[in-house]
């Protein structure tokens, strides 16, 4: 069976999830795409059920339960400009904090969703595995989901303000005026990167052991927070 009206409760249930406190409440976000839904089911990912038109969920393997809508009812649903018909409502991990197990990144008022899953993405791929959140965006909103690039999956990520209770490594914090980052000692740290709107808080700033800062060109004011945080993790990684 095809669902073609908006009102129907499996509709209402899945549009309830993009919003922070339904996510939460019922411990699932959205994954959309056919590549990255292919790619969360064929590594396992908890994976509640599939939602999307006939034509899109046929090119998923996936064996488990899947709603077939109208594509006017996907599309109520999907925050995508051209959506490709499929998404997958995934079970949300558990985001209470754990003591960091190597290298590590402490992220301090990131607001853009946007900014936070492009950085959750070069994390994951700079081997930076553990994610603690200070007053950041909530990292399973759609927009956050979509720019990590399947990286959501490939970190632990944890929201907490008492970050200094679970991270045992040194706090390179990056900010600017900072020490020269390609000049600094590779070694296993916890890399600390502020908001574009407010950087660094004095809590964190007073816990890093280090400063450090990306070199620019006089012409240049600042960079962005994503684009600084892919130079730090690079710089000071084992690669």
């Amino acid at each position: 069976m095809v669902i073609t009206s908006t009102s129907n409760e499996k509709v209402k249930s899945v549009r309830r999830l993009l919003q922070k406190k339904y996510r939460a409440e019922e411990n699932a976000f959205l994954l959309e795409g056919i590549k990255p839904v292919r790619e969360a089911a064929a590594n396992g990912r908890d994976i509640l059920y599939l939602f999307g038109t006939e034509s899109a969920l046929e090119k998923i393997g996936f064996q488990g339960e899947k709603i077939a809508v109208s594509e006017s009812v996907f599309a109520s649903v999907s925050e995508e400009r051209n959506p490709e018909g499929v998404l997958a409502v995934v079970r949300r991990p558990d985001t209470a904090p754990e003591t960091s197990a190597g290298r590590c990144l402490l992220l301090d008022g990131v607001r853009d969703p946007g900014n936070l899953g492009t950085i959750i993405r070069t994390a994951a791929a700079a081997g930076y595995k553990q994610i603690y959140l200070k007053d950041c965006a909530d990292p399973f909103n759609p927009k956050a989901v979509r720019a990590s690039m399947s990286g959501i999956f490939g970190v632990k990520i944890y929201e907490t303000e008492d970050f200094e209770k679970y991270v045992t490594l040194p706090v390179y914090a990056a900010d600017m005026g900072g020490e020269n980052v390609f000049g600094v000692e590779k070694k296993d740290v916890c890399v600390a990167l502020g908001g574009e709107a407010d950087g660094l808080s004095e809590k964190v700033l007073s816990a890093a052991e280090k400063i450090v800062s990306v070199p620019m060109e006089k012409s240049s004011e600042s960079l962005n927070v994503a684009g600084a945080a892919g130079i730090v993790m690079y710089a000071l990684g084992r690669f």
